[in-house]
């Protein structure tokens, strides 16, 4: 057993938690779409085709936010095929994922399917092998009341009303040279600014997201966040960042520690965007949108599925990237949330990708009910209980080695405020021993305000195990907590994620 202290100051804050910082993400990729959210076949299917029991897993899990339609699908897509009546929209090939896109699921459908299960639309424009006017086009054709072409057509395609999407992404991922139409920063600069521009004239209340580094690892990264700021300041409210981490050659200890390398991904671009800022004169500063982030296994993807899927047959719904979750990926999840709420003074907004099979934290089958991956459960506790102000929280815990972040503290954690509510979220990053922890700190007193909850290894299993469609095991149980003297302490198993509710005395 070690030991491990926690030290709160309520008053001690970071920046306001903002709930855009629980999206998701849906592509035109894979099972996401269709046969995932959209399965006509299934008994559970509405009347528009979609699965009762994944609105119903969606709503729990306390997504706010969606960002689609890609996404590498995105930067090949031409948003007219997907509209108009779904017997005459044209099947297309997509060549980001060398499959077969029907388009029976479209803009309209897809916007409908979002507002019943309560997230707001972040929709994507192709840069790719479009720009500013088609992109000037879907917006008129989106939040235009009537009286023009656009509008009119939308309203004759079933949505009397305007769609009201505010968050609109400027492209996908254009420093990637995977990416359709690859921009070096400069292309991609000046073509973003003019999309900006133009948009904004059809609609001056919409906010932007231009696009960042596909990851901290690319060659340009640095320089294609200078350049991309300068082109576009003063008609941007946000910038992305994409993160994905994975457990390498069995390096647990670094891969448990991935939520130290999303934190200096994103105070180094943090770093970068104060620096131009303030090199040009900006009021306003930059957000960061983290809008793809994740547990993603992607060398296996690489060396073992990539290659079949771009030369083999041209499939519908092929099966992509449906990484089954363990124990260990849950934690690290957690980590990477805590992450998130640490930077609520620069983080804006972040999509975990995705939200149904493709490496996600749903999954579905088409002859069973949809389950909880691990990846679930620490995603919706955190999005049902961090409200208010982000916390600066100081830990005092003994070290971890790793290979990757050097000596990292063994304890993550991070956690709000909300009037005398404390929500904390802690990670045990030790898989070889359990932590004793103390809460408390700045002369207050505090005491357990709710149920305490622990994600951690299941009696009787190791920690590769997962949940799939016959059984779930892995799942949050009750943390034991006392209280002494004012404090409360916890004791985390080896490996674990747990969520303590305190009131502030």
């Amino acid at each position: 057993m070690t030991h491990a202290r926690i030290e709160l100051d309520p008053a001690a804050t970071v920046g306001r938690v903002s709930p855009r910082l629980f999206g998701t993400f849906v592509e035109h990729m894979g099972r996401c779409v269709y046969d995932g959210i959209h399965a006509p076949e299934h008994p559970s299917a509405d009347a528009d085709g979609f699965r009762t029991d994944v609105a119903d897993l969606v709503r729990e899990l306390g997504a706010t936010v969606v960002r689609y339609p890609g996404g590498n699908f995105v930067s090949g897509f031409e948003w007219e095929d997907s509209v108009g009546p779904r017997d005459e929209r044209p099947v297309r090939l997509d060549a980001a994922w060398h499959s077969v896109e029907t388009n029976q699921v479209g803009l309209h459908e897809f916007a409908s399917w979002a507002q019943r299960v309560g997230l707001e639309l972040m929709m994507a424009v192709n840069l790719g092998t479009r720009g500013p006017r088609d992109a000037a086009r879907l917006l008129e054709y989106c939040n235009f009341p009537a009286g023009t072409a656009l509008s009119d057509e939308r309203r004759a395609n079933g949505a009397e009303d305007p769609f009201g999407i505010r968050l609109w992404c400027l492209g996908n991922e254009m420093d990637g040279d995977w990416q359709i139409g690859h921009k070096t920063a400069h292309e991609y600069g000046r073509i973003a600014a003019e999309t900006a521009r133009l948009m904004r004239f059809v609609d001056p209340g919409i906010e932007l997201v231009v696009a960042g580094s596909s990851s901290a690892g690319q060659p340009t990264f640095g320089s294609w966040e200078r350049e991309v700021v300068r082109q576009t300041a003063g008609l941007v409210e946000h910038i992305s960042l994409h993160a994905y981490y994975e457990e390498l050659d069995g390096d647990l200890d670094s891969f448990l520690a991935s939520g130290v390398g999303l934190d200096r991904y994103i105070e180094e671009v943090a770093g970068i965007l104060a620096e131009e800022e303030a090199a040009l004169g900006l009021e306003r500063p930059l957000g960061i949108s983290v809008d793809e982030w994740n547990v993603w296994y992607q060398t296996r993807f690489n060396e073992q599925d990539k290659e079949p899927l771009l030369t083999g047959e041209w499939a519908y719904a092929p099966a992509i990237i449906e990484d089954e979750y363990a124990v260990a990926d849950a934690v690290v999840v957690g980590s990477l949330l805590n992450s998130l709420l640490r930077h609520a003074d620069r983080v804006t907004m972040a999509n975990q990708a995705q939200l149904v099979n493709v490496i996600a934290p749903i999954r579905t089958e088409p002859d069973a009910a949809a389950w909880r991956q691990t990846i679930f459960w620490p995603f919706a506790i955190t999005a049902a209980r961090a409200r208010g102000e982000a916390l600066r929280i100081a830990v005092d815990a003994p070290l971890v080695s790793t290979a990757a972040y050097g000596d990292v503290p063994s304890v993550d954690v991070a956690g709000t405020v909300d009037g005398d509510r404390v929500e904390l979220f802690l990670v045990n990053r030790d898989h070889r021993a359990p932590v004793e922890v103390t809460l408390g700190g700045a002369g207050q007193g505090f005491a357990l305000a709710g149920e305490a909850l622990v994600l951690t290894v299941p009696e009787g299993r190791d920690r590769f195990a997962t949940n799939t469609r016959d059984e779930q095991p892995v799942r949050p149980t009750a943390l034991p907590v006392r209280e002494v003297a004012g404090e409360v302490l916890a004791t985390l198993p080896a490996l674990s994620w747990a969520a303590v509710s305190l009131t502030v005395r």
